[in-house]
């Protein structure tokens, strides 16, 4: 038993109501009949989508279809989308599967169709497909107001993209696989070495990328699609008042690459929240929750310099910051075939707090011998460490005095967080973070907080948001 095709794709009128009809072609080949035993959308009643096979229609399952000898059996699908249903109703995207059974042996087929009037880029038939967007080293725009929606990866080379305020970006996942790389999740922005990425939210129309699922089953997944990277030697990124959920990753900075991320959110991102590798990074005023990996991981060495960030890890196993000069090609544990790159690291008023012990992952190759290649500082910073002070032969035994100076080790009843079971990262009234800041005036004076109030000019709270008073 054949296909005519292995998905029907609906493209529906997105200015009005639309119906569209496809058609698939079931064949038998062989010189016997065969019998499907049974035909039905996996949705059952539930279907956005309508099946009609032979003229029968069905909205449960059908049983016992013949076809006959080197004969075929047509299967008409319907669907009818309202493109103005708020996406919490009518997803942008949604696929089902059309299964048909054959002595006990299933093959389906997907159903695809398009809910929303929206930007589909690059097409709304790009899944799995790698398409480089360029605009011969000037910039362009996402400054449509419908959404847009990113079908597959896009390249960004010799362009600036540009993303103005109030722009909301959804991306469609789930995994594919093509030639170039294999089999992998879909969803991904990345800017080559001659591409720049210019998120431009404002604290009254901020930006926001996500998958492209917004019912509540849906609404705070995540893994629904791979994330931002920023290719190696990318230049001039810049990030603000953006927030980024949902993804596999929220931002992977590659080796060399530039980027200054101010006032954004990480949250809901089944890996890192943030990864820099070999990259150079300044961090303001963000706040990173509910990652599945180290919130934020820092490795290969780099340049990064973080200020009022808030990084929380609750309820799993991997700790809020983790960093290394340092990478391995072969046996992590032994450590043979590697690459060592300094690594300077500077943390103001910041926050790395969670439910471990220890919540500060470091790693220097050298031991502590060579002060070059490991150089970092907390100042006025809220930590949480205890295995820390004691593991790698006491290598750093002396942290919170020589890397972590006018710093407050948390412990597991610390007042910090407002309410952090409920993704409510503000600060307690009790808070240890209280009044414990030092303004930050150089290179650059940072003055307000991720929600633009304004800190406290003598006394500022740490941590990405200042005190509710």
């Amino acid at each position: 038993m054949t296909f005519s095709s292995d998905t029907l794709r609906f493209d529906t009128v997105f200015t009005r109501i639309g119906s569209s009809t496809r058609i698939l072609k079931i064949y038998n080949p062989s010189r016997e009949a065969i019998r499907i035993s049974s035909l039905y959308l996996a949705a059952g009643a539930a279907s956005r989508f309508r099946i009609n096979v032979d003229g029968v229609p069905g909205t449960q399952t059908l049983r016992d279809i013949p076809i006959y000898p080197k004969d075929s059996l047509y299967v008409f699908a319907t669907v009818t989308v309202n493109p103005n249903t708020p996406p919490t109703v009518s997803p942008f995207i949604f696929n089902e599967e059309l299964r048909i059974e054959v002595n006990g042996n299933r093959q389906v087929v997907t159903l695809e169709a398009w809910g929303q009037n929206a930007n589909y880029f690059p097409s709304r038939f790009n899944k799995g497909v790698p398409v480089v967007l360029s605009c011969q080293n000037g910039q362009l725009s996402w400054n449509d107001p419908k959404p847009y929606v990113i079908y597959g990866e896009v390249f960004i080379d010799s362009c600036t993209l540009y993303i103005p305020p109030g722009t909301q970006i959804y991306f469609h996942g789930g995994v594919v696989q093509n030639k170039q790389f294999g089999v992998f999740n879909d969803g991904i922005l990345y800017t080559l070495p001659q591409g720049k990425l210019w998120i431009a939210g404002t604290a009254e129309k901020p930006v926001t990328l996500q998958g492209d699922r917004l019912e509540d089953t849906y609404r705070e997944a995540p893994g629904q699609w791979y994330g931002v990277i920023l290719g190696r030697g990318s230049k001039g990124n810049k990030i603000q008042y953006a927030t980024i959920k949902n993804s596999i990753l929220g931002i992977y900075a590659d080796s060399a690459a530039e980027c200054s991320i101010r006032n954004s959110r990480f949250i809901n991102t089944s890996a890192n929240g943030l990864v820099g590798v070999r990259a150079s990074m300044t961090v303001d005023n963000c706040l990173f929750y509910n990652n599945g990996a180290n919130a934020v991981q820092l490795v290969h060495g780099g340049d990064y310099q973080f200020n009022y960030c808030t990084v929380a890890s609750y309820g799993g196993t991997s700790s809020a910051l983790g960093m290394s000069n340092f990478v391995c090609y072969d046996d992590p544990v032994n450590c043979r075939q590697r690459s060592q790159y300094r690594l300077n690291a500077r943390f103001r008023n910041c926050i790395f707090y969670g439910s471990d012990a220890d919540e500060l992952i470091l790693s220097d190759i050298s031991g502590g011998q060579e002060k070059s290649l490991f150089n970092v500082l907390f100042e006025n910073c809220v930590v949480r460490v205890r295995d820390l002070l004691t593991g790698q032969n006491r290598q750093f035994a002396a942290f919170l005095t020589d890397f972590c100076r006018n710093c407050i080790n948390g412990s597991s009843t610390a007042k910090v967080f407002r309410k952090a079971d409920a993704g409510n990262f503000t600060l307690d009234s009790l808070s240890v973070a209280a009044n414990k800041g030092v303004p930050v005036l150089s290179p650059y004076p940072i003055r307000v907080d991720l929600l633009d109030m304004t800190r406290d000019a003598t006394n500022p709270d740490i941590g990405c948001f200042e005190q509710l008073r």
